[in-house]
């Protein structure tokens, strides 16, 4: 069986965007411009009409074009970047004013193996011993609701300046809090310089 083309006499094409335009429409559907042109009546339509339906149709073509490159270029990008890299929490350094008999705590989770290792420094006034304690996710709730003595996983003797080194042995959010030492009657809240860093003990991550 032979297969034949369809009629010519189902489809027109409007005469200002160039669009194909149902048999017997009075008006473009798309732009609604009124007397499309007839089918096969494109190459007898006016010079102006030809010359403004190839530039529709070039314009098209481009923007078409333009549209797939920018996709190409967006999936190519991704592929070749990576996921994003999203800094650690506890990879930070800044100061933080402490009142008397305050904290400020810095958390984040850690695998089981990770450590983080930074350091603090009582800037304004210089001096002030900063006490400083690392609990858990659940002794970190037991802090913060004031319920007994919460465990420890590390903490220092207070001092104005120190380095700290903690290594998790699991899993888990951890909370490094360090607190100002003063009486709340001295009213001496203090400035302190804290940094820390992440560093994963994978076999992969580029540490000896």
């Amino acid at each position: 069986m032979t297969e034949t083309a369809p009629s010519a006499a189902t489809w027109g094409a409007c005469s200002f965007c160039g669009v194909a335009v149902p048999a017997g429409a009075r008006s473009c559907p798309i732009c609604g411009t009124a007397n499309p042109i007839p089918a096969g009546g494109i190459a007898t339509a006016s010079r102006t009409v030809r010359r403004r339906l190839r530039l529709t149709g070039f314009l098209r073509t481009v923007i078409v074009v333009t549209v797939i490159a920018g996709l190409a270029y967006a999936l190519i990008s991704t592929a070749f970047s990576g996921p994003p890299n999203v800094p650690d929490p506890l990879t930070t350094a800044g100061a933080y004013s402490i009142g008397p008999a305050n904290y400020t705590v810095i958390s984040g989770a850690i695998t089981g193996g990770d450590y983080v290792v930074g350091n603090w420094t009582s800037v304004s006034p210089p001096g002030v011993d900063i006490g400083v304690v690392v609990y858990n996710s659940s002794n970190w709730g037991w802090f913060t609701n004031g319920s007994g003595t919460p465990g420890r996983q590390w903490n220092n003797t207070p001092s104005y300046t120190g380095e700290i080194v903690f290594s998790a042995l699991y899993t888990d959010n951890f909370y490094f809090v360090f607190t100002n030492t003063m009486a709340p009657s001295t009213h001496l809240a203090v400035t302190v310089y804290i940094h820390t860093e992440y560093y994963s003990n994978s076999a992969d991550d580029g540490f000896d």
